[in-house]
């Protein structure tokens, strides 16, 4: 057993690259092994900004023999068919044997052999196909090789390749990059080559000269540093474990250092600071003993300086004293333009060629805004209307121009600094959530509608215009669009009768000549399968979801869930599922025989059976009750109601023949088992429940 070595030089790998790069190198160095038929006890990954390593621990120095059967065509294939199949094994056709399928037919079968190999011959062969077969995001080519599309695509130009199998070098070249055993250190604290022994003493040998490979240690140390340089100064550091990860990747080295700038600067919304500090620098925000902005920041060096950092931090600061300076004039120019005269100019932004404008979008929300406001309880009308008609204003600002991410949060700072009231102000930064399920879901009446009208308008529009997700396309993120509205009816308890608002959607498009039959019944079915999906979390079958929207009506996802989940308290009951197994005998019976006629009793023509009076009587009891419950919303009610059935239909699939030889018995019991459906489809359609 020998533990393998490989490391790909190369120039900086992106950070935001380098995660999904270990998973690939691992996945695609496992697949090279299995086809020999080799396999590690553990594969290890690494990466830096200038190399992907990997190690595979314990691997045997030889390949086991094995053997593999082949299937071959017929007996009695033609010989050309037979020549391939014999070329292809390397036996003869002697060598092979003849057996019958399933199916009777004889079929040839043969038996490959394949030898032992040496475990580094292998490896020789599998290095550059994991290298020519990486899936790099974005990739190039470089050198006077690159002229040709048959030339290496690598992340970045490849410099070496260490390959070791225990203390041996595994020889192989890769467009002109032979592997071997030397490695760099630290771009500046050892720029030297340096010599690996074995995977043994890699990562070790490494961090003498000055480089982290593992990822997770470079992570936990700049975690743990930048804390510890906030707390030394009596400040906070703002947690940012995506920002933790990025300063990994861009570091071998990392070394966390206090910077300020001038606080003059904290007259600019906090998060403008801190977007500029991490998008444009990378840097850490900190926080003071009150919980507001300091105007410190943390930087990641990748150097260990003499002097202690100070030049590094004197460097930063001034680029972000930039930055910064940049960011101030924005929000101070913006302040200047009333939002009005802001709305204004969405006219001349078109938000879809077939749907208008960003003015004819803005619109349509404030109308939206109305219709909507009687199923919104405590709604402000006049402030919905106005939040409405302001939420778009700061994408025209010069603040959401350079930062395209603080739409909507610019937009409650320049309303607030212009007076308006609080709820409208909150509602513009709001009325774009819920972005995901993770985000905050608004529970203000004035942001509910807000972001009520802009997601239904978006969802109406482009159904309108036929632009529906498909399969993994979705351009215009409706799938996200359709569960931000189902979070924000179901978790504020909203009755809102969906059919009726698509409807007044649709009918704000006449400008837009604005017109799909089918519209309205697409989105419900849309909103069905987004629901059946965003309940699957919270344990909720898809196909009572399905039962339900099945009996067609209810767009009330508030009712809808209520019944839904009383439906799935009973069916997992063992009463509830002898019940649905007696439906299911009836439907079929009904489906079988294609019964047309009505529901109803049997006819007075002859003496019905005992069992066949008592399901009547249970059905005049259970008919009238269920109907009780549902027209009060007491579903649980209507599930006792009907819970009170089994008995007798047990006893009447027991006792009795449905299809009896006498057409009026077989037609009035044909009859109650309609009776009975019926009164089961007063909940759901019991046809579309599993089991």
């Amino acid at each position: 057993m020998a533990d393998f070595l490989l490391e790909l030089l190369s120039e900086e790998i992106p950070a935001r690259m380098q995660a999904r790069a270990c998973e690939d190198l691992a996945r695609l160095f496992e697949a090279q092994l299995a086809g020999s038929g080799l396999a590690a006890a553990a594969i290890e990954t690494y990466a830096t900004p200038r190399r992907l390593a990997l190690i595979a621990r314990d691997l045997p120095l030889e390949s086991a023999a094995a053997a593999e059967e082949r299937r071959g065509p017929r007996a009695d294939a033609p010989p050309q068919a037979i020549e391939g199949f014999l070329k292809a094994t390397g036996l003869t056709r002697d060598q092979v044997e003849e057996r019958q399928d399933k199916k009777g037919v004889t079929m040839l079968f043969a038996t490959v052999r394949r030898p032992g190999r040496a475990t580094a011959a292998i490896l020789a062969e599998a290095i550059p196909a994991v290298i020519r077969a990486f899936p790099w995001p974005k990739s190039m080519r470089w050198g006077e090789a690159s002229a040709s599309t048959e030339s290496l695509r690598w992340v970045r130009p490849l410099h070496g390749i260490v390959a070791l199998l225990g203390e041996e070098i595994v020889e192989c070249e890769v467009h002109g990059v032979r592997s071997g055993a030397a490695s760099v250190g630290h771009r500046f604290h050892h720029p030297g080559i340096i010599t690996i022994g074995s995977a043994h003493d890699y990562a070790e040998k490494l961090r003498a000269c000055h480089v982290i490979v593992d990822p997770a240690e470079r992570q936990a140390i700049i975690r743990d540093g930048a804390a510890s340089a906030a707390t030394a100064v009596g400040l906070t550091l703002v947690p940012d474990d995506g920002l933790v990860a990025e300063n990994a990747g861009l570091t071998e080295w990392p070394v966390p250092l206090l910077g300020r700038f001038d606080p003059a600067f904290l007259d600019v919304p906090r998060e403008v600071i801190q977007l500029t500090m991490r998008a444009n620098q990378k840097y850490f925000a900190c926080t003071g003993a009150s919980g507001a902005l300091a105007p410190n920041f943390i930087c990641t060096a990748n150097i260990e300086a003499a002097d202690g950092g100070s030049a590094i931090v004197a460097g930063n600061e001034k680029v972000l004293a930039a930055r910064l300076a940049d960011a101030k004039f924005f929000w101070e120019q913006d302040l200047k333009t009333p939002l009005d005269e802001q709305t204004s100019k969405l006219a001349q932004i078109v938000f879809h060629e077939k749907l208008g404008t960003l003015a004819q979008r803005v619109a349509r929300m404030v109308a939206l805004v109305d219709d909507l406001a009687p199923h919104i309880p405590g709604l402000d009308d006049h402030g919905a209307r106005r939040a409405a008609a302001l939420a778009k204003a700061d994408l025209v600002s010069g603040m959401v121009g350079e930062f395209p991410e603080l739409q909507g949060v610019m937009g409650r700072y320049y309303a607030t600094a212009r007076g308006e009231a609080p709820e409208v102000a909150a509602a513009i930064e709001a009325h774009y959530r819920p972005l995901g399920p993770d985000d905050a879901c608004p529970d203000e009446p004035v942001s509910i509608a807000v972001a009520l009208a802009e997601k239904i308008d978006t969802l109406a529009g482009f159904f309108g215009i036929g632009e529906r997700p498909t399969g993994s396309k979705d351009p215009f993120a409706l799938r996200r669009a359709a569960l931000a509205v189902i979070r924000l009816i179901t978790e504020n308890g909203l009755r809102l009768p969906l059919t009726t608002v698509f409807r007044a959607a649709a009918a704000r498009f006449r400008d837009q000549q604005f017109a799909v039959a089918d519209q309205q019944q697409a989105l419900l079915e849309f909103f069905a399968d987004r629901l059946k999906v965003q309940q699957r979390e919270a344990g909720v079958r898809h196909d009572l979801i399905d039962a339900v929207f099945a009996l067609g009506g209810e767009d009330d996802l508030v009712r809808l869930l209520a019944r839904v989940r009383a439906l799935q308290s009973f069916v997992e009951t063992p009463a509830g599922s002898d019940l649905l197994a007696g439906y299911k005998r009836g439907a079929n019976i009904l489906k079988k025989e294609e019964w047309g006629g009505p529901a109803g009793a049997a006819a007075p023509a002859y003496q019905p059976a005992a069992e066949e009076a008592a399901l009547m009587a249970a059905l005049d009891s259970a008919e009238p009750g269920t109907a009780r419950a549902v027209a009060t919303e007491d579903f649980a009610g209507a599930m006792a109601a009907l819970a009170g059935l089994r008995a007798p239909v047990d006893a009447f699939f027991d006792q009795v023949t449905v299809n009896d030889p006498d057409p009026p018995k077989r037609k009035a019991r044909l009859a109650l088992l309609a009776r009975m459906r019926d009164a089961f489809h007063r909940v759901a359609d019991f046809s579309k429940i599993e089991g």
